[in-house]
């Protein structure tokens, strides 16, 4: 009776060895491959970058800026992230200087060009963004009309208003002006893929639907790209408020949201035209993982 009590005994252990791998089995899915692409799309040499501080503490100061474009790569499908300055001026040897603004613009090779390295034309990019309808932000937004455009809802109107054409900022994104985009209206984030892994969040004030980019990478963690709300090396630190900004309290309520967002989500903070935050990625056509 032993051996047979020891024998069942065994059995049962044998039984529940063999269900308990699929007992612990996950269920929980991998997170998809987001990959991220920080691309060259111009470079500014400036004399002084006064303007970008309401407080007067920059004035005179020169300094050089880089001006990325971001390409994030998913499994269900490409967004292209800001368009930088317009690709025509690689073609202007010794670049060209805005009238009445102190500054150089250089753009050392095409957007077209790069994205070309990976494969990709215009016409394959699926949905395109933008921090700001800035041209240093949308110069090359006509080239990408036929991808899905995705747009804060007080941006859009902004882009085309009456004040945005009689200043002639309408030019450069002109092609998307009776495309029908997707719009970004209320407070919360916008979930481009649905997944979590790539969310767009308000930020007004350097123009009235200014937005930031948060994306979740599987190996490499969260990265949030934030536009021109902070445009100098200074501006996270200090505060400071650029003398165009739309709303100078818009802009600050949107670095306090956006401070927590980095700290809730654990982000490596990416300020848009500071030439070490786009050195510190991975250099094109490598991406961040």
């Amino acid at each position: 009776m032993k051996i047979i009590r020891l024998l069942s005994a065994c059995l049962a252990l044998t039984a529940c060895a063999s269900q308990h791998p699929a007992a612990q089995t996950s269920t929980v899915a991998a997170p998809p491959a987001v990959k991220l692409y920080a691309i060259d799309c111009g470079h500014v040499q400036s004399s002084d970058v006064g303007s970008m501080a309401d407080d007067g503490s920059m004035k005179g100061i020169a300094r050089e800026a880089i001006n990325p474009c971001y390409l994030i790569r998913h499994p269900k499908g490409d967004l292209l992230w800001d368009t930088g300055f317009s690709e025509a001026i690689a073609d202007m040897p010794g670049g060209m200087s805005p009238e009445g603004a102190p500054m150089r613009i250089h753009v050392p090779k095409k957007l077209t060009a790069q994205l070309g390295e990976l494969g990709l034309a215009p016409a394959d990019i699926d949905f395109l963004s933008f921090s700001h309808m800035h041209f240093d932000h949308a110069g090359n937004a006509n080239l990408f009309a036929s991808a899905t455009w995705i747009v804060d809802a007080d941006e859009l109107a902004a882009a085309f208003s009456e004040t945005a054409h009689r200043r002639g900022e309408v030019p450069h994104y002109s092609a998307l002006e009776h495309v029908k985009p997707v719009v970004i209206e209320g407070d919360s984030a916008y979930d481009v893929f649905g997944d979590g892994t790539v969310t767009i969040h308000q930020a007004h004030g350097h123009t009235p639907g200014h937005t930031v980019l948060l994306l979740k990478t599987a190996k490499s963690g969260a990265v949030l790209l934030t536009g021109d709300l902070w445009p100098l090396r200074e501006s996270r630190e200090r505060h400071l408020v650029p003398v165009y900004n739309s709303n100078r309290e818009q802009t600050l309520e949107s670095m306090r949201r956006v401070e927590a967002l980095a700290k809730e989500s654990g982000a490596r903070v990416i300020r848009q035209h500071v030439p070490e935050d786009f050195a510190a990625l991975p250099a094109f056509p490598a991406p961040l993982e």
